[in-house]
C-alpha cells in the first residue's frame, strides 16, 4: 500500500453527536477522508460539554472522537440552512453518516429515500438506537441502556446480589461507530463496480447483541440465567484476575496446555493430572474448587515475582495497570499509538491500524465549534 491515508479522495459529511457517528466519522478522517462534521450553532455536538476535565473548551469525549475533521454549523430548524446542507451533500458528499434521533432526519427533509433518490451514487449510513423495526424503533437510546436491554450488564460485576455494572468505555457506541464505517467502506468498494451507492443502517442496540453473541448461544445451548463473570469467563478455566501479593494480575490458561504450565509454574504440577481439572470442561465444572487452590499460591508473590515465573513457563498474564500507568508504558511508546497531533494538541491515541508499518497520522485537532464557518459559507 502507497499511503496511510487510503480513502483520501472522498468526502464525507457527519451529522450527529456523542459518540457513535462521530466515532465513525473519525475512523474515515484517520484514513485520509475529508470528513466536514456538522454541528448545531446553539453548543454543538453535546459531548462537548461532557466534563470536566476540558482541553480547548471541549470535554474528551470530543476531543478524541473528533480529530482530523473540519467544522460547520448548520441550524436543522433553519430552511435556508438546511438546505444549504442538503446541497452539500448532494453536489460533494460521497458519504453521509446521520446519528440523530429516530426520524429526525427524515423530518427535517434530509432522509435516506430523498437524498438516495436524488443522488444515487451517494453512501448513507444511519446510525440508529434501537434500529429499524419492532415496538422499540422510535425509542431514543445510549450506550448504557444498550449495555441493560441487550443482557449484558446482566455478566459484568462479581455478583448478582448486588448492584448492575456498567463497562464504563463507551463500548456499544465505539461499535456501532465502527460498523458503520465497515458498512460505509463496504458500500464504497462495491460502489466502484455498480456505481451505487446505498443505504447502510446499523444501531446500538444491534451492535450490543452481536457482542454478546457468544453468551446468548450459551444460554441457547444450556438455557440459564448466566450470572455475572467478574473478570473471567463463563466457558474458560482459569481465565481471570488474581490478587498478588502487592496487586492484580491476570493470568489467561486459555487451553489445557497453558493450564499445565501455568500450575507448573505454581509448584503445583500435579493439578493438572487431578481429573477434576484435566480438561477445560474439568475445569469450568470444577471452577470453585480449582480457583482457590490458584488464588492462595498466587497470592505468595508479588506481581513481579508472578509475571517472571509466567514469562518463564509461557503462560499469558498482564497487570491491572490504572490510566496513569498506561500512559507511561514502555509497550505503548513503542506503538507510537499515542500521538502527539500538532502544536498545541492534545495527544490521543490513534487507529489501531498501520499500513505498510505507517499509523494514520494526527494531523489536525478536533474543531472548535464553526471552526471552518457554517453551511452557508460553502454556498458562496
Amino acid at each position: 500500500m502507497s499511503s496511510s491515508k487510503p480513502l483520501k479522495d472522498y468526502f464525507v459529511v457527519e451529522v450527529g453527536n456523542s459518540v457513535a457517528g462521530p466515532y465513525a466519522g473519525l475512523i474515515l478522517a484517520e484514513l485520509g477522508a475529508d470528513v466536514v462534521k456538522i454541528e448545531s450553532p446553539n453548543g454543538g455536538d453535546f459531548a462537548r460539554g461532557w466534563g470536566p476535565p476540558f482541553w480547548d473548551g471541549s470535554a474528551p469525549h470530543f476531543i478524541t472522537l473528533n480529530r482530523n475533521k473540519r467544522g460547520l454549523t448548520a441550524d436543522l430548524s433553519d430552511a435556508r440552512e438546511r438546505d444549504a446542507l442538503e446541497r452539500l451533500i448532494l453536489e460533494k458528499a460521497d458519504a453521509v453518516i446521520f446519528n440523530l434521533r429516530p426520524g429526525m432526519a427524515t423530518e427535517r427533509g434530509l432522509g435516506p429515500e430523498k437524498l438516495l433518490a436524488l443522488k444515487p451514487a451517494l453512501v448513507y449510513c444511519d446510525i440508529g438506537a434501537f434500529g429499524r423495526g419492532g415496538p422499540m424503533s422510535d425509542k431514543p437510546g445510549y450506550d448504557p441502556l444498550m449495555q441493560a436491554y441487550s443482557g449484558l450488564m446482566s455478566i459484568t460485576g462479581e455478583d448478582e446480589t448486588r448492584p448492575p455494572i456498567r463497562n464504563p468505555l463507551a463500548t456499544i457506541d465505539m461499535g456501532s461507530g465502527l460498523w458503520a464505517a465497515v458498512g460505509i467502506l463496504a458500500s464504497l468498494l462495491e460502489r466502484k463496480t455498480t456505481g451505487k451507492g446505498g443505504l447502510v443502517e446499523t444501531s446500538l442496540f444491534e451492535t450490543a447483541l452481536a457482542y454478546t453473541t457468544i453468551q446468548l448461544a450459551s444460554v441457547t445451548i444450556t438455557p440459564r440465567q448466566m450470572k455475572p463473570q467478574g473478570s473471567g469467563a463463563s466457558g474458560i478455566v482459569p481465565y481471570q484476575a488474581f490478587r498478588a501479593a502487592d496487586g492484580w494480575i491476570v493470568i489467561g490458561g486459555g487451553n489445557d496446555g497453558l493450564y499445565a504450565k501455568l500450575v507448573k509454574a505454581l509448584g503445583r504440577p500435579e493439578l493438572a493430572a487431578d481429573p477434576r481439572f484435566v480438561t477445560n470442561a474439568d475445569r469450568v465444572k470444577s471452577r470453585l474448587v480449582l480457583i482457590p487452590i490458584l488464588e492462595e499460591e498466587i497470592a505468595k508473590h508479588s506481581i513481579v515475582q508472578v509475571r517472571e515465573i509466567m514469562d518463564t513457563h509461557g503462560v499469558p498474564n498482564a497487570p491491572v495497570q490504572r490510566l496513569d500507568q498506561v500512559l507511561a508504558d514502555e509497550q505503548v511508546a513503542a506503538l507510537g499509538i499515542l500521538q502527539q497531533g500538532p502544536e498545541g494538541a492534545l495527544p490521543t491515541m490513534g487507529l489501531p491500524l498501520r499500513f505498510d508499518g505507517v499509523r494514520p497520522s494526527y494531523e489536525r485537532a478536533a474543531p472548535r465549534l464553526g471552526a471552518d464557518g457554517s453551511v452557508l459559507k460553502i454556498e458562496k
